[in-house]
Order: structure tokens, then C-alpha cells, then sequence
């Protein structure tokens, strides 16, 4: 194919993250060990570069690129600009426990843009190979930023199951794309949705196929049965990588299921509905039991995000541009709240002491009201308690799964969602009625005290005024 400059109109932004992590890589040979936070303002400067060209070359009609292979259309610009929005969050709160560590290098924000990178790739590929691409680059990035702090006693070990239990999912995602490849004769999304259309659910191959996908995007979203790695990581991984880890990546785990199985596999709807509706009840009931148990608070939001995933797949199943829209609503919110869970616990940790426990987050209200006030908003949103913005995704996602007739699964997920409101609201009891474990002062800087305000507030002034963003998950699926 001869090489068309209009090709990089749609991959601007990830041309720009690229560039980006080279810079970055080439200028942190030649930094002294003090001007390592060089490094931290590139990267944030990419992003922030990434998000503008995002907006610019966004908006208007549905564009194919390089062969077919990339698309640039609403969910695309969308996605695009939280997963550059959340990543800047995650790198902003990273920067104060990683130089208390010395860790504050070059690898980390290189590890972390090229995992940008891939999930940049991942939204917007229109074909299995491009995705494919997208998926491993983002997911070597992470294997090895879970590892990052040698120094750890669990990282690595983390880091491997990862690794095993992520090659496995890949491995099924990559047989189930084969099979469809073989069925269709093609890779091309669109072809393979019209492939799909002529041939219908008598083909077998097809429907093993199909089966193949879920199970793969069940390991990659650690949906159960399939999420035995994620209490492991989040509590293994250094606390900065779990936050990237547990936000940015689930909206490219999102775009990875509407490309494949939406867009591709939307005329056997009714096939893979049944299997995301066992996935989703499963990962409901297993993600909230579990996470009562928990004392370590890293743990709990594993599988809590187990139980979100859930309502995620509840949208997804219920095979409506409504239920595909909330549910692209729900993921984007919970991204935004997770980044901010986190980022408290990394305000907490300082040097030799790392914020793990439920009892680490006792008395936070003596000792930083603003901060108790923040992560108060955090829980509450992810308990689904109004007027915060987790209180809309719930709605909307229940409201889509009752306009297809499925009242009784959306009971299920209002009694599920009432029992892990429980261990959310425990953390808040923490916060504000027990005394605190240490009379250490939380010492921050201004920058991160001013992101950490701007995330929490998003999570509320969402939640009272939520149309602007409906709106734009409603364009990407009309």
C-alpha cells in the first residue's frame, strides 16, 4: 500500500504518545539522579498533547485508515480522550511515591506511555490483527511495570501469575479470532459482521469461535471464572502501577468487546448474550462476597472491580444502542473513580510504609479533611449512593437491562449492589468514626492536591449533571 499522509490524521495522538515515550527514554540517559522529574513533565506534557490532537482530529463522520485496518468515530474520540485523561491522573498521583522510593525513572512513565500506547491501538483498530497488535503492546508494557519495584517480596510473584494467567487469555483470544478467520476469510471487522450476517449461527465454527472471545475478554476483564490473577495484582503490584492497571485499561478492554463482539459478532447476538450473562451474575455475586472479606483495602477494590465488571457486561448483554451506551458510561465513570481510589492510597503511603490496610484509612478525617472528603466521594459513587455519578451508571444500566425484558437479572444486580454498598460504606465509617492509627501529617503538593480535587468533584458534578457525557456514549452507538 503506498504510504498517504491523510493516514496519520486519525493516529495522531498516538504518534504523539510514541514520540513521547522516545523522548522520554533518550532524555533520561542523560539526566542526573535529581532531575529525574524531567521525565514525569514530558510524559504528562505528551499526554496533555495527545488529548488536544484527540480533539482535533475528532468529530465528523466515520473514517477508515491504512488499509481498513484503523478507525477514527465517536466511541473511538471518546474512549481516546479518557483513557489520555485518566492516565495523566495516574501518573500525576504516581510521582510522590515513587520518589520517595528513588524510583522516580525514565522505565516507569516509558512502561506507562507504551501501555497507553497499546490501548490507544486497541480503540481504534477496525481489524483482528490491529487489535491483537494493541492488546500485546499494552500488555507486555504492564507485565513488566508490575515488576518494576525489585525490591518487592510479592511484585514479582504478582507479576508472573499476570504474565501466565494473561498469556492464557491471550492464547484463547487469539484461537477463537483464528477459528472466525477461518469461517469468514477475513480480519477486516466489517467484512467478517457481513461474513457473519450470510452464514448465521448454523455455522459451528463460528459459535466455538464466539465462545473463544468471551472467554479471552473474561481473562482480560477478569470476569469470573477467569479473574483468579486480579486480587493477586492489585495487591502485589506497587501501589502506583495496581492505580494505572485498575483504570485506564478497562476502556480499552471495553473497546477490545464492542470491536469484537458488537461490531464483528453482532448478528450471533443472541449466542454470546447468554455467555456475558452467566459471566455477569457470576462475577456480581463472587466480586461482592468476596470483597466483604477483605482487610486488605488493595484486595477489596480487586474485587470490587470483579463486581463492576459485572454491571459492565449487564449493558453489554442487553444488546441495545441504549444498554451498549450505558454501559460505556458505566466503565468510563468507574475509570475516573478507581484512579481516584487510588490515588488516596498512594497520598497515604509514604516512605517505608505503604497504605494497604482498611486500618490505614482510620481517623483520615483528623488528620486531612479535604482528602476524607475526597475518598468519602470515591466510595460513595462506587456504592452507587446518590447524587454521585456511580448512582447514574447503576440506573442506566438497569433501566437498559429492563427495556429488553430482564427484570429478574436486574434484581439480581440491585442485591448484589446493596450487599457490597456494606464494605464501601465500612471504609467511610473508617474515615470519619475511628481514630487515627498515626498522628503523621499527609504532606503532598500542591499539583497532586489539585488533581485529586478535580477527580473528586468530576465524580460529583457528574452525577448532578450527567447529559454531556450521555450524550457523547449515546452518539458513539446511532
Amino acid at each position: 500500500m503506498p504510504f498517504d499522509s491523510a493516514n496519520l490524521m486519525p493516529i495522531l495522538p498516538e504518534v504523539a504518545i510514541l514520540v513521547t515515550a522516545l523522548v522520554v527514554l533518550v532524555v533520561d540517559l542523560y539526566l542526573k539522579d535529581a532531575d529525574k522529574g524531567v521525565n514525569h513533565v514530558l510524559a504528562l506534557l505528551g499526554l496533555v498533547v495527545a488529548i488536544g490532537l484527540t480533539g482535533w482530529v475528532g468529530g465528523g463522520e466515520r473514517t477508515l485508515a491504512w488499509d481498513g485496518n484503523v478507525v477514527r468515530d465517536a466511541m473511538s474520540d471518546l474512549l481516546k480522550g479518557a483513557v489520555l485523561i485518566v492516565s495523566a491522573f495516574a501518573f500525576i498521583y504516581a510521582r510522590p511515591w515513587l520518589k520517595d522510593r528513588n524510583l522516580l525513572v525514565g522505565e516507569f512513565y516509558v512502561l506507562g506511555l507504551c501501555a497507553v500506547l497499546g490501548m490507544l491501538v486497541m480503540i481504534s483498530a477496525n481489524s483482528f490483527l490491529t487489535l491483537y497488535l494493541g492488546l500485546e503492546l499494552q500488555a507486555l508494557s504492564l507485565y513488566a511495570l508490575v515488576a518494576f519495584d525489585r525490591d518487592s517480596k510479592i511484585g514479582p510473584e504478582a507479576a508472573m501469575k499476570y504474565f501466565v494467567l494473561g498469556a492464557l487469555g491471550s492464547g484463547m483470544l487469539l484461537y477463537g479470532v483464528s477459528m472466525i478467520y477461518g469461517a469468514t476469510g477475513s480480519i477486516e471487522l466489517g467484512a467478517v459482521a457481513r461474513a457473519v450476517v450470510a452464514a448465521g449461527s448454523t455455522d459451528q465454527v463460528l459459535v466455538f469461535g464466539i465462545a473463544f472471545l468471551v472467554i479471552g475478554i473474561g481473562f482480560k476483564f477478569g470476569a469470573v471464572p477467569f479473574h483468579m490473577w486480579v486480587p493477586d495484582l492489585y495487591e502485589g503490584a506497587p501501589t502506583p502501577v495496581a492505580l494505572f492497571i485498575g483504570s485506564a485499561p478497562k476502556l480499552a478492554a471495553f473497546a477490545l468487546v464492542v470491536r469484537l463482539l458488537v461490531e464483528g459478532m453482532g448478528a450471533l447476538h443472541t449466542d454470546w448474550q447468554g455467555m456475558l450473562l452467566i459471566l455477569a451474575v457470576l462475577s456480581m455475586g463472587l466480586g461482592n462476597l468476596a470483597a466483604i472479606a477483605q482487610t486488605n483495602i488493595k484486595r477489596m477494590l480487586a474485587y470490587s472491580t470483579i463486581s463492576h465488571v459485572g454491571f459492565v457486561f449487564l449493558g453489554l448483554l442487553a444488546g441495545s444502542s441504549q444498554g451498549y451506551a450505558s454501559a460505556m458510561f458505566y466503565i468510563i465513570i468507574y475509570a475516573v473513580t478507581a484512579v481516584g481510589t487510588f490515588g488516596i492510597l498512594t497520598i497515604l503511603s509514604r516512605e517505608g510504609f505503604d497504605a494497604q490496610q482498611l486500618e490505614d484509612l482510620k481517623g483520615l478525617n483528623d488528620r486531612d479533611p479535604w482528602y476524607a472528603a475526597m475518598m468519602a466521594l470515591m466510595m460513595f459513587s462506587l456504592a452507587g449512593v446518590p447524587p454521585t455519578v456511580g448512582f447514574m451508571a447503576k440506573l442506566l444500566v438497569l433501566e437498559a437491562v429492563v427495556r429488553v425484558d430482564l427484570v429478574w437479572l436486574a434484581l439480581v444486580a440491585v442485591f448484589f449492589s446493596i450487599i457490597g454498598a456494606f464494605y464501601y460504606l465500612r471504609v467511610v465509617k473508617f474515615i470519619y468514626f475511628d481514630q487515627p492509627t498515626t498522628a503523621l501529617p499527609i504532606i503532598t503538593s500542591g499539583g497532586v492536591r489539585a488533581a485529586m480535587t478535580v477527580n473528586g468533584l468530576a465524580v460529583l458534578l457528574l452525577g448532578l449533571f450527567p447529559a454531556a457525557l450521555l450524550g457523547l456514549c449515546q452518539a458513539a452507538f446511532r
